[in-house]
């Protein structure tokens, strides 16, 4: 089931498609970190500014680095180390939409390693937005079961792998690194 969810969900990307998918944390909303008309599909879909910058998922550091102009050394050991997922807001992102990118070109990235963003993202061989799937403003929801039918309806791919976990999952942790290596913790 897994990889023929895989499959759906990438053809519905490559044609610039938003989907609902499981991450590393919450319910994610996603399509094509690259494609600045489907990001701004997921923007109109959460009733969100675009100068709020969104996030995106890497299944590896090799894409993270395609992705960042600079990845300080510090960070290196901050991915590898996390017990928990992390995100991390760099300077400078390169290669993605331009409207994914905050007003002053930080971009918010993480590498995942639950098994099926790893897998959507290693096959689609690009970042994927991931923001949690709720209409911005309306609580997190924790399990797809809490997810609404509003933001169900207005996807164009809802993954059925792993509806049925009742885990109630948190969002990432998040820190804002600049070149020089230092960090600021956010969330």
């Amino acid at each position: 089931m897994l990889q023929d969810e895989v499959k759906k969900a990438i053809e519905v990307m490559r044609k610039g498609g938003v989907i609902l998918y499981p991450t590393d944390t919450v319910w994610g909303i996603g399509c094509d970190a690259t494609n600045e008309e489907a990001v701004k599909k997921v923007y109109e879909l959460k009733r969100r500014e675009e100068a709020k910058a969104l996030i995106c998922l890497v299944d590896s550091a090799d894409r993270l680095a395609r992705y960042v102009r600079r990845v300080p050394d510090v960070v290196w050991d901050m991915v590898d180390l996390a017990t928990s997922p992390l995100t991390v807001i760099y300077e400078h992102g390169s290669g993605l939409a331009p409207n994914l990118l905050a007003e002053d070109g930080t971009v918010g990235i993480r590498v995942t390693h639950e098994e099926f963003s790893h897998e959507l993202c290693y096959r689609f061989q690009k970042p994927i937005v991931s923001t949690s799937a709720n209409v911005s403003g309306e609580p997190t929801p924790r399990t797809f079961d809490e997810i609404s039918d509003e933001v169900k309806a207005a996807v164009d791919y809802v993954v059925r792998y792993n509806q049925r976990s009742k885990e109630k999952h948190q969002p990432s942790k998040i820190i804002r690194v600049k070149e020089n290596g230092e960090f600021e913790i956010l969330r």
